[in-house]
């Protein structure tokens, strides 16, 4: 092939290369822009009730970052399509911010680039998001997916964990021990965020929370019943129906209520999925602290993973005992033949 021909092919793979880039950016870009916001003060699921002990200090950059990926949306969040399709970032101080530190467009498309894979249950390797993401900034490699395992962590209930040190290989898991009947993962995977808050909610209200406290919380985070969210779509249809029909929450009019109000519980697959201190560390994390700050809540954690100890101690002896009878029936008609 003459040296000019082969020089336009690279061109042209180079400039294909960039745009998919660019449009990569734009797809993730609602689940990464940077805000600069504390995450206790977007995410007040405390209600009114306050932690022992909370840091003085924002952790920096990657903690205002991860709060935003999980809590962020604008007025207009609806309208974030078309302004992307425009090319420009969103008007948001914040956002600005962000498309102006190199790094910030690193985090979002590594976080575009996990949740495709995610998705596709593709391995995770350090190689390939250094070649395919990371590129000339490998030096700041730590910190890009730091800030992106945040992101994933808050945003979509997506831990990020490093499974072989050696190859550097990495693992997706979700905070919910997803089961293989296929109910809720790929499309669903937006709902395990605003499932682990809702939960949340419940749990702090004493495991039982009026509709309107839901939303009360949901609302000071950008996320309102009548209106298209970015990330979670149609909140009130995924929180009163999809979330309900997978059993992971329950939805009841509250007795003698004239009008009629709602609760929200816990269902008996979040039970059996997650634990109320998974869910406190979530919550930990949203305020930039640590489980045992928020002490009552701890401390019914604490028992409630006591409690869930025993039962599994008492399903595995049973089991066993069951095993041990088979296998004594068994030895038995051999050694007494008829």
């Amino acid at each position: 092939m003459p040296r000019g021909q082969k020089s336009k092919l690279r061109a042209r793979e180079k400039r294909r290369q960039a745009r998919g880039e660019t449009q990569a950016l734009k797809d993730a870009e609602a689940t990464g822009a940077a805000a600069g916001e504390s995450p206790s003060a977007a995410c007040p699921l405390s209600g009114g009730r306050r932690a022992a002990a909370t840091p003085s200090h924002p952790r920096g950059t990657a903690s205002s970052t991860s709060a935003d990926a999980a809590l962020s949306c604008s007025d207009d969040s609806d309208e974030g399509a078309g302004s992307q399709d425009e090319g420009s970032p969103r008007s948001s101080n914040g956002a600005e911010v962000s498309f102006r530190d190199p790094l910030n467009k690193k985090v979002v498309l590594l976080v575009h680039f996990l949740l495709q894979k995610y998705q596709k249950k593709e391995p995770v390797r350090k190689a390939d998001m250094l070649k395919l993401v990371i590129k000339k900034y490998k030096n700041h490699f730590n910190e890009i997916l730091k800030r992106a395992s945040e992101h994933m962590e808050l945003a979509f209930g997506i831990d990020v964990k490093e499974v072989d040190p050696i190859r550097h290989c990495y693992a997706l898991v979700s905070k919910l021990d997803l089961t293989v009947d296929g109910t809720m993962h790929e499309e669903n995977v937006p709902k395990t965020g605003i499932l682990m808050i809702v939960l949340g909610v419940i749990f702090m209200k004493g495991n039982c929370a009026p509709e309107e406290q839901v939303w009360e919380v949901l609302n000071m985070m950008g996320v309102y019943a009548d209106r298209k969210h970015f990330i979670y779509g149609e909140p009130r249809k995924v929180i009163t129906q999809d979330l309900v029909q997978l059993k992971y929450l329950e939805y009841r009019q509250v007795a003698n209520s004239d009008p009629p109000r709602y609760e929200f519980l816990w269902g008996p697959r979040a039970y059996a999925e997650t634990s109320k201190m998974r869910v406190l560390e979530f919550l930990a994390k949203v305020h930039d602290t640590v489980p045992s700050a928020f002490p009552s809540w701890y401390e019914e954690a604490l028992k409630d993973e006591e409690e869930r100890a025993r039962a599994r101690a008492t399903a595995r002896a049973r089991t066993a005992a069951m095993a041990s009878a088979r296998s004594r029936a068994l030895t038995s008609s051999f050694s007494h033949p008829k």
